[in-house]
């Protein structure tokens, strides 16, 4: 089986992934340009005439974009096709302002396909294979995505979304499923129920997971506790969905971003300067190939660094990016230590005995912030042996408590692990 899609495209060298680029870019400008006036009036107001934009080396004179731009032109003001080729829409919601909107014409959703269907290739995953799909599918684009890029890619789909686990791993057992779709925590659910009751999935072989940040130590439970390979899956809403800015491969020492679809870049999240590779900043992406609302120099607010641009031990040419550390919002700082909720999770991993389930707790007791770190670990695990070791992580030593397992709180979803108290004497 060969383990590309289209290997043609996702095995050209940086030179010539940089001439797609180039003219990729001078046609989605003009495209823009031409069809919205939220991006005429940011060209305008930056002293940008379009026609100047000649390639690559100009996109640093293009002044970026962010979520809040989606909310302000919420539903369909930066909309660049007609209304009436739109054929689908995705939502993502945050605590604040309105949501963000993706829509999708019929180019759109096949350029969709077309990345999920490299990534469901690059896992191992080959036509006719059955996967199964727990995303819900709704207004969230992850059970839709997973979707399009599975029947792209001949696979046969058991589309249960999300809960019921019960239900979800007898369908696995009953279909022999070979890989499934999800978001890490629900992984981890999966895993708790199959140890209540007993039994195991061998036919199990592959897991994608997106939507959430986890570390390497997460991953390494997950695969362990199902027997599986697990892979890192990128994407959001404003790019256009699950797995449209990549996935890791087999080699896991990075997500391949499909450079052909989208421009990577690492900005200085103060002087917003592009970073050379290595160093760590804010990811940003430019689409090339979508229609219906393309995004130019998107702030994604996420945290990492590329990792290489050297041909993969996989064999593909696109730039590897470094597993998100979190995000710019997600950034913790207590007494002093600036810090992301990832980096505890991967202390708490470390720990032998401690389980996959946490709570981070930010205390704001008239005004002075605290940290409590709740987490289930078995029998011999102490609250000094957790405390000890996060201090020889983050520099201070939070408060917390060990608690049984199976007795902190559960999401059949996207884990909530920070939470914020605030009180007074």
């Amino acid at each position: 089986m060969s383990l590309f899609w289209n290997e043609g495209i996702e095995t050209k060298s940086q030179d010539e992934i940089r001439c797609i680029q180039s003219e990729r870019l001078k046609s989605v400008i003009e495209w823009v340009a031409a069809r919205s006036e939220f991006h005429r009036a940011r060209f305008k107001e930056a002293g940008i005439d379009p026609k100047d934009i000649d390639g690559l080396d100009d996109l640093v004179h293009i002044p970026s974009m962010s979520k809040a731009d989606f909310s302000d032109n919420y539903p369909l003001k930066m909309l660049c096709v007609d209304r009436k080729t739109l054929r689908e829409v995705h939502l993502s919601s945050g605590s604040t302002g309105a949501p963000v909107v993706m829509a999708y014409d019929d180019h759109d959703l096949d350029q969709w396909a077309e990345c999920m269907a490299r990534c469901y290739r690059m896992a191992g995953i080959e036509e006719g294979d059955t996967i199964q799909i727990t995303p819900s599918f709704g207004l969230f684009n992850g059970g839709f995505g997973f979707y399009h890029g599975a029947r792209k890619a001949g696979l046969f789909i058991i589309p249960t979304g999300a809960g019921n686990t019960l239900r979800q791993i007898k369908l696995m057992n009953d279909f022999h499923v070979k890989a499934i779709m999800g978001v890490v925590s629900y992984g981890i659910r999966i895993m708790e129920v199959l140890q209540e009751i007993n039994q195991a999935i061998p036919s199990l072989k592959i897991g994608m997971f997106g939507a959430e940040t986890f570390s390497d130590s997460m991953c390494e439970k997950i695969e362990n506790g199902l027997g599986i390979e697990a892979f890192d899956i990128y994407g959001m809403t404003e790019t256009g969905g699950v797995g449209t800015t990549g996935m890791d491969c087999g080699a896991h020492n990075g997500i391949h971003v499909w450079e052909d679809q989208y421009i990577l870049e690492v900005i200085d999240t103060q002087t917003l300067k592009p970073l050379a590779d290595g160093e760590e900043g804010e990811v940003v992406f430019t689409s090339l190939n979508r229609q219906a609302i393309p995004v130019i120099r998107l702030r994604t607010g996420d945290i990492s660094r590329v990792i290489s641009r050297d041909r993969c031990p996989c064999g593909r040419t696109h730039a590897r990016l470094d597993r998100i550390k979190g995000r710019i919002d997600d950034m913790l700082i207590i007494k002093g230590v600036n810090f992301y909720p990832r980096q505890i999770e991967q202390a708490l991993m470390d720990i032998t005995g401690v389980r996959s389930h946490y709570q981070i707790i930010i205390e704001d007791i008239n005004g002075v912030k605290d940290l409590r770190i709740n987490v289930e670990a078995d029998e011999g695990v102490t609250g000094y042996m957790v405390e000890k070791h996060l201090k020889e992580v983050l520099g201070f030593s939070p408060k917390g408590d060990v608690f049984k397992p199976g007795t902190l709180p559960r999401q059949e979803g996207k884990a909530v692990r920070v939470f914020f108290e605030k009180r007074g004497d």
